[in-house]
Formats: C-alpha cells, sequence, structure tokens
C-alpha cells in the first residue's frame, strides 16, 4: 500500500513537471529557437562562444538534445544539423548518438514504471501488434522499427516501454539503428557549415547530404524486406 502510494506521488510529480516544461515552452514560444533558420542565424554567435567554453557548449547541446528527446519536444532535426555546422562531423555524430539514446531510454523507463498500465489499457490493439513483433524478432524489430522514418521515435519509446524487452537492448538497439540517420543529418549539417553565399547550397557535398536524406527511407525499407524475406527462407531450410 505504501509502495503504491509513492508510486502514485512519483507518477503525478514526473507528470506536472513535463506539464510545467510544456507549459513554459509554449508560453514562452520557445520553439523558434528550435528552428534551422533562427539556428543558422546564430551560428557565428554559437561558433565564437564554443571557441571561448568547448566543454560548456557540449554539455549544452548535450542536455537540449536529451531533454527534447526524452519529453518527445519538436526540434530536434534543426538542433543536429546545426551541431554539425558547430562541431564538424565526428563529435557531433558522438554527442548526439549517445544523447538520443539516452533520452530515447529516459523516455522507454517512463513508459514502463510510470504511464504503462494506463498506456496500455488504451493501446490493447496497437501492443498486441507489438507485443507479438517484440516476441518473434526481439531486438530485430525494434531495429526495423528505428529503420522506418515514418514511425515516429517518440512513440517508440513509449510502446517499447510497455514490452518485455530489456533496458540494454532497447538502449543498444536504439543507438545502432538510429546512427545512419543521425549521421546522414550531422554531414548535412557540417556541409552548411561550409557555406560563404547561397550559391554553395549548389555544391556537391550539400546536394549528395540532401539525396542521402530523401533516399536512405527507402533505401532501408528494401533493405529490411530484404533481410525478412532471407530470415523466412532461412528458417523454411532449417
Amino acid at each position: 500500500m505504501c509502495d503504491e502510494m509513492k508510486r502514485n506521488r512519483l507518477k503525478l510529480f514526473t507528470a506536472l513537471t513535463i506539464a510545467l516544461i510544456f507549459g513554459l515552452f509554449l508560453n514562452f514560444e520557445l520553439q523558434q529557437y528550435l528552428t534551422l533558420d533562427y539556428l543558422e542565424s546564430r551560428h557565428t554567435f554559437y561558433q565564437q562562444y564554443y571557441e571561448q567554453n568547448q566543454l560548456w557548449t557540449i554539455g549544452i547541446y548535450f542536455t537540449i538534445l536529451f531533454l527534447l528527446t526524452s519529453l518527445s519536444i519538436p526540434g530536434i532535426t534543426a538542433i543536429v544539423i546545426a551541431g554539425g555546422a558547430l562541431f564538424g562531423f565526428p563529435l557531433t555524430l558522438l554527442i548526439t548518438s549517445f544523447a538520443d539514446a539516452f533520452g530515447s531510454t529516459a523516455a522507454f523507463l517512463a513508459s514502463r514504471y510510470l504511464f504503462g498500465n494506463s498506456l496500455q489499457a488504451k493501446n490493447k490493439k496497437r501492443m498486441q501488434i507489438i507485443n507479438k513483433g517484440v516476441d518473434k524478432d526481439g531486438a530485430f524489430y525494434l531495429f526495423s522499427l528505428r529503420l522506418m522514418p515514418f514511425f515516429p521515435c517518440f512513440l517508440i519509446n513509449l510502446l517499447m516501454g510497455m514490452t518485455s524487452m530489456r533496458i540494454t537492448t532497447f538502449y543498444w538497439v536504439t543507438l545502432g539503428g538510429k546512427l545512419p540517420f543521425t549521421a546522414i543529418y550531422v554531414n548535412a549539417g557540417t556541409q552548411l557549415g561550409k557555406m560563404d553565399s547561397v550559391f554553395d547550397i549548389f555544391s556537391p557535398g550539400i546536394v549528395l547530404s540532401f539525396v542521402l536524406i530523401g533516399v536512405f527511407p527507402l533505401a532501408a525499407r528494401k533493405s529490411l524486406q530484404w533481410l525478412k524475406t532471407h530470415k523466412k527462407m532461412g528458417f523454411h531450410k532449417n
């Protein structure tokens, strides 16, 4: 009884905290600071600040990405592209990948331990499909979802939290599954950071980056279909 009361209080506190953050976000119109146009206009300032406060800037970037991911707030893509322009490819890819994976895992844990029962009750049909996929394919099922851009990441985090998937499995598969998309957006940022004029947007590096953004989801989908087909063939042979 006492444990149940503590859990209910924790749920209430977490829900109120999330509601407060969203309220502040909307009230102060903070979404305007998470657009590519705004971030690009402030690039020189961020560059100067980063040169003077490298560790602090990296910490701020990591924290912002973690909060956006864990709270499912829009604006991550613009932040990642801006990060690529600011930090360069290797460092941005490293920071972004871990911040995103930690944020996704935080949302996963919140779903499992705080809101799991209520969410499970409201999504019975959807959960039957998800649970069947997890039981059948395990980590590969999550990996395939991560490679499908039309499936919202925040929804994957919440739904997976209601399954029996292990936390460590969720973390590592999320880290690996989102890496290709992250790398493409970071690369786009590094190319945009090299622009000296508006005409540079037609340079091979930038054009290739945006081609990859459009083509990769299709390639990922075809690859998953191929893997599933060969997996079934291997199963029938055995």
